[in-house]
Parts: structure tokens; sequence; C-alpha cells
């Protein structure tokens, strides 16, 4: 059963509340590739979130900004007006990102299916 609550949250010091936790693969501007979940151990890897709120003493984080948290290291999720939220502990954030991160690969039948344009150089003989 998930905890339903309305009104405003506010996380207590440095605390951080997000949203949109993604768990689907993602591959990242720099072009990390972030497995999907599929309950394995390639699926145990850190899920961007939208911050939605921060504790007063948060200094490194803004509202807004995207932030890349550690696998496993948030809390489970509760509905705060209509939409589900959880909380994550700054020492658990890898990274910040102030644009939301895009998925550009999508996995089908666990394989990437995205053709390469361009070349590769291996050693001296170029593909």
């Amino acid at each position: 059963m998930i905890t339903k609550t309305t009104g405003t949250f506010k996380p207590l010091r440095d605390g951080i509340l997000v949203n949109n936790m993604e768990f689907g693969e993602q591959r990242t501007e720099g072009g990390i590739i972030i497995l999907s979940d599929d309950g394995k151990s390639t699926g145990i890897h850190p899920r961007w979130a939208k911050v939605i709120a921060i504790g007063p003493d948060q200094k490194d984080v803004s509202i807004g900004q995207y932030v890349l948290v550690a696998h496993g290291r948030w809390s489970r999720g509760f509905k705060l007006n209509g939409e589900t939220v959880r909380t994550v502990d700054p020492k658990d954030v890898y990274g910040i990102q102030d644009d939301e991160p895009h998925s550009i690969y999508k996995a089908t039948a666990g394989h990437q299916t995205q053709e390469y344009q361009g070349k590769v150089s291996v050693g001296k003989l170029e593909v």
C-alpha cells in the first residue's frame, strides 16, 4: 500500500525530494548508457530524477535540476498531490544536470538497435 498525501512537503536539513525517477534504459548527452532495470544484475544502476523540493541547508542542488542517484538509495515512492515522489539523501547523488537527461537508445529483446553513422579508427585500420 502506497502512502498518499496532499499539500506541500519540505525535506529536512539538506534532504532532496524528487519525481520523474526513470526506470527505463537511458543515455546521457555525454554518451553514458544506463541499462533498463530487468530485475537482474544488469538492471542494478543509478537513476536520474528531477528535484522538486530541497531542505533549507541544501547548497549543491537546486529545484528543477536533475540528479543521478546511486542504485537503491531512494525512499519507497509515496503519492504527493497525486504524483509519485521519493526522498534522496544528498550523499547518494553522483552528479547534477540542469537539462533533462534524454534516452536515445531503446532496448529491443536486450540489444541495442541503432545504426552507427560514421567511422571508427582501430589502430591504423579505419572501418
